[in-house]
């Protein structure tokens, strides 16, 4: 022990990394369905390995909490941004007092139970599972005009309020919001939900009442032209025109002609004639339906070989603003391209007829390469598999961030600025946005983004917890139960004013009110528990925009 006392005394690097693999072990132990998580595993671990007083230099720390921070802004920017226009202001109206009463209830709990800054920071941090209010409110606190000492203790302090808090945060949370919520927003949720599907093109079936109308269940398949329709020669044209008449495009995607050859690609014009095989690209039940009107099914292996491609599209083409899923299916530059899922932000969103795109939404699409290349080009980029990120979009965007932040101004004598970390994540809003627009430059993956976000918070994490260590256990003897308790009242009661304001105020769906209370409280943990609970994903569309503006507020509280 004396030996890896030294080592870690030594090289303080390894301590960070000891601290990252066991709190990562720690925060993957299931008890039922809860877990701690890796942020509150690394802070314990942290906080045990600080016991043999190691010291950690500030810098690191700052470092890769800037990181973080960017990857947050930049993967709510799209979202943030949208909102502020005119159909997302009732949620972003609904987020901002969500996240008001957030920043509230732990100042009134504060001052009724006497807790400090630090203490204080830790319960708005903990309580509303906010990991990043650690960050942002130790650079605040390191700027206050007090005495150094002060300053540790306070910050020394944030961690321990902080863990103390976070368990029924997260776990209260989704607990209140799954069981408790759907009572208070309706007698029969799940019918309300259903109902609420249906305005919006969604198919109720008993069997199976969370499936969705538009959801292609696209097949390919080879049929003979034997019916009384090719009497005379049809152009493809024709025929895809009299297929999609009955409800579901049906595309032809390759024709064995009389004589033997196949037409890998037919055009418009191409004409099919009485006998010629062709394969078709539709939903299976419509393939079924109008199997009469073509022909009889054929086995035909070589004209079904040929492969097809599977590519997520960014939407950046601004004509399809607003554009419904039911529109989209009949629209000839969808041609041959199956839809399977549909992304905004990090929510998957049902596939319902009447869902409307927005720019940055993520299609999923799958069909042969010619045509989900053309579409890829009419909606906006394809986001092709790639390990590369655009590091000086990365790096711009936090220098520049930094700089905003340096900029202050007074009130009285009170200098007020963003400080670096909110400068920061403002840029990585900005620089998000700007992404979605021209999707060309600026490309930052989605495994990209989970490293900064994850790495980069519990690396930081990591040494708060082993700074803190020392005083961890005396600030936990000091206030630990009163911590906990007021923690209570700050996770459900910003959650309680949401459902009743989204009942009654903005009188939203009862699973809109659900999916918005999620997303301003950032708590991601409980959407999934709302969306089995409802067997919908009817949250995901208020989630997306309310998360954009409950991550900016919730950090900046700190």
């Amino acid at each position: 022990m004396e030996w890896i006392n030294k080592i870690l005394h030594d090289t303080p690097e390894l301590a960070i990394f000891l601290t990252l693999a066991l709190g990562f072990a720690i925060g993957r132990i299931k008890i039922g369905k809860f877990s701690l998580g890796s942020v509150t595993g690394v802070l314990l671990m942290g906080v045990l390995i600080g016991q043999l007083n190691i010291p950690i230099s500030a810098t690191v720390k700052s470092t890769f909490f800037l990181l973080f921070l960017f990857a947050v802004g930049y993967s709510v920017g799209p979202q943030f941004v949208k909102g502020l226009k005119k159909d997302g202001l009732p949620q972003i109206g609904f987020a901002v007092i969500v996240c008001l009463c957030c920043l509230l209830v732990p100042y009134i709990a504060a001052k009724i139970a006497g807790f400090d800054i630090g203490n204080a920071v830790g319960l708005l941090a903990g309580a509303n599972t906010i990991s990043a209010v650690i960050g942002v409110a130790t650079d605040t606190i390191n700027q206050l005009s007090v005495d150094s000492g002060e300053k540790t203790k306070m910050i020394n302090e944030i961690p321990v309020a902080y863990a103390v808090t976070y368990i029924f945060g997260t776990a209260g949370t989704a607990w209140f919001l799954s069981s408790v919520g759907p009572k208070i927003l309706s007698k029969d949720i799940v019918k309300e939900t259903r109902d609420y599907e249906a305005t919006l093109g969604g198919a109720i079936q008993d069997d199976d009442p969370a499936m969705e109308e538009v959801y292609d269940g696209t097949t390919f398949r080879t049929l003979q032209a034997t019916s009384r329709y090719f009497d005379q020669p049809r152009t493809v044209e024709q025929i895809e025109n009299m297929l999609v008449q009955r409800d579901w495009p049906i595309y032809i995607e390759r024709i064995r002609t009389q004589d033997g050859k196949i037409i890998s690609d037919p055009s418009p014009d191409q004409l099919v004639n009485k006998g010629e095989v062709m394969v078709l690209n539709g939903p299976i039940d419509a393939m079924l339906k109008d199997e009469n009107c073509i022909g009889t099914e054929v086995a035909d292996t070589e004209l079904l070989d040929f492969r097809v491609e599977a590519l997520r599209v960014i939407v950046a083409n601004k004509d399809l603003e607003g554009r419904t899923l039911q529109q989209l299916k009949t629209s000839k530059e969808r041609h041959g391209v199956i839809v399977r899922k549909v992304h905004r932000g990090n929510a998957e969103l049902p596939l319902l007829k009447d869902l409307q795109l927005q720019r940055a939404d993520v299609i999923e699409i799958e069909g042969r390469k010619v045509d989900v290349d053309r579409f890829a080009k009419y909606a906006g980029y394809a986001e092709r598999p790639t390990k590369a990120t655009d590091l000086l979009y990365v790096g711009a965007g936090i220098f520049l961030g930094g700089l905003l932040g340096s900029l202050s101004v007074k009130a009285g004598n009170i200098p007020l600025s963003l400080s670096a970390s909110g400068g920061v994540l403002i840029m990585g809003i900005i620089f998000g946005w700007l992404r979605s627009l021209r999707p060309t430059f600026g490309a930052v993956p989605e495994q990209s983004i989970w490293l900064m976000n994850n790495l980069g918070l519990n690396l930081f994490i990591a040494v708060v917890g082993i700074n803190a260590g020392p005083d961890f256990i005396a600030g936990l003897k000091a206030n630990g139960i009163s911590l906990f308790i007021a923690g209570i009242f700050v996770s459900l009661i910003p959650m309680l004013v949401g459902l009743l304001i989204g009942k009654y105020l903005f009188k939203f769906p009862a699973a809109i009110t659900l999916g918005a209370c999620v997303g301003s409280r950032t708590t991601t943990a409980a959407l999934g528990a709302i969306q089995d609970n409802l067997q919908s994903k009817v949250p995901a569309l208020s989630y997306t925009v309310t998360y954009a503006v409950g991550n900016t507020l919730l950090i900046i509280w700190g």
